[in-house]
């Protein structure tokens, strides 16, 4: 069966592995710091239940073809992929802090987006959402940042 964020036990999973991050976490890819990538999820979230802007992004594939990849398929995200630039680290995304005042407030922004019914209709790169959609697509991203700092 397939992960998400509808079935409890998936999201109390990617809630211990959050907080199981520490400044120290060593990063396998990426430009990112453990900090800038707490704060790119909450951003994340935070954009799909309408709290903060969420641009555009391009993927040269239909959004069709990218949804049903992302989603459907068993495969893990690659690496280095391209992003929204509203929630891109370096771009307009959220500068980390505080390190435990900023895992404290993703903790508390995917608690709420666990169970949320009120999401956006449309993903940037993906096109058109349900709920259903939105929920594994958060299992999806949060696994491959946490995959990123070996959690």
């Amino acid at each position: 069966m397939a992960k998400t964020l509808a079935n409890t036990p998936d999201c109390e999973q990617v809630r211990q592995r959050i907080a199981a991050l520490t400044p120290e976490s060593p990063r396998r890819w990426g430009s990112m710091s453990v900090g800038g990538m707490l704060c790119h999820l909450d951003d994340s979230y935070r954009a799909v239940m309408g709290e903060r802007p969420f641009s555009a992004a391009k993927l040269g594939i239909p959004p069709w073809c990218a949804k049903f990849v992302a989603l459907r398929t068993p495969m893990q995200w690659p690496r280095n992929l391209v992003t929204s630039e509203s929630v891109r680290q370096g771009g307009g995304g959220t500068p980390p802090g505080e390190f435990a005042r900023d895992r404290a407030r993703l903790l508390e922004t995917f608690a709420h987006f666990c169970g949320c019914a009120d999401l956006a209709t449309t993903h940037p790169m993906f096109g058109g959402m349900r709920r259903a959609d939105w929920l594994r697509w958060g299992y999806l991203h949060a696994d491959h940042h946490l995959r990123q700092f070996s959690v």
